[in-house]
């Protein structure tokens, strides 16, 4: 079977503390938010899960088919602590209390894909190694955090990627906040950054903010603005909209058609805690009451 695109990445035990101080425990990480935005946007999609083998429960989190998900076994299931320190959850302490070991190339399943995705958290998830490799078999992209954020006894702390002019011209795809677009370049202007990234190699940039989402693919810019009408659902708002552009690219949608999609996908996944539920006509539906 030809897939549109593997997902890769550690997914995690969440424990998330609201501003009030209620806590909820969830299963988390990038690549399972990605996985539920994917599939939404109705992609033929394979997840390739980081985790401990004894934690079946986290796969069953993903609503997959068993030939469409594969564990990569792991010495322990990463464990993500998020303090909230507002109600827009804009504010917050993220702590590391587990890190999985590093995805290796020889663990990636051999599977058919177009484009092959590093849906990373944090520094050591993916060896450099790893990011030639995959450009062997298909386009790359990644999610720039799994490069810049480090575990540093527990904190998470942002370090700029001392081999980024070496690895990102292996990447199709490039996704950044706003936050993290400024420590790889230096520049506080988005567009500014996103034009950097591309002559550094990178060939389409999608960079979050809470405002907008914006793309440049080294002829123009296109932007589509955020709709949430609450954000009591922000974890998890950069890999929703990456995971939907992703699909819809890969499904051969234009980029401005794929980013209104991400970004409807995204206001409506903010509203409510979790990933994104629901059909590809849920978001649909979205577009037309909001964005029409």
């Amino acid at each position: 079977m030809k897939y549109d695109l593997m997902l890769i990445g550690p997914a995690t035990r969440d424990i998330n503390i609201d501003y009030t101080g209620q806590e909820v425990r969830e299963i988390g990480g990038a690549v399972f938010f990605c996985a539920y935005a994917a599939a939404a946007a109705s992609a033929n999609l394979f997840a390739s899960v980081k985790i401990h083998p004894d934690d079946t429960d986290v796969l069953d989190a993903f609503h997959l088919d068993g030939d469409h998900i594969a564990v990569l076994p792991a010495q322990c299931t990463t464990l993500m602590q998020n303090t909230y320190f507002t109600a827009d959850r804009e504010r917050r302490k993220a702590e590391c209390l587990a890190q999985s070991d590093a995805i290796t190339p020889d663990q990636i399943p051999d599977v058919d894909c177009g484009l092959y995705h590093l849906a990373g958290l944090l520094y050591g998830d993916f060896p450099n190694e790893l990011i030639p490799a995959l450009s062997k078999k298909g386009k790359v992209s990644a999610d720039i955090q799994g490069f810049l954020r480090h575990n540093e006894n527990g904190l998470m702390n942002f370090h700029d990627w001392k081999d980024k002019l070496t690895y990102l011209p292996y990447f199709d795809f490039l996704k950044t906040d706003a936050a993290e677009a400024e420590i790889l370049t230096g520049l506080t202007d988005r567009r500014a950054a996103a034009k950097q990234l591309y002559e550094w190699g990178a060939k389409e940039i999608l960079i979050s903010h809470n405002s907008e989402m914006l793309v440049y693919d080294g002829k123009d810019y296109y932007t589509c603005p955020v709709k949430a009408r609450n954000l009591s659902g922000r974890t998890g708002r950069g890999d929703t909209t990456f995971g939907a552009y992703l699909a819809k690219r890969m499904m051969g949608v234009s980029i401005p058609d794929a980013l209104l999609f991400a970004t409807a996908a995204v206001s409506l996944k903010m509203e409510t805690p979790g990933p994104l539920q629901g059909p590809e006509q849920a978001v649909l539906d979205y577009i037309k009451e909001f964005y029409a």
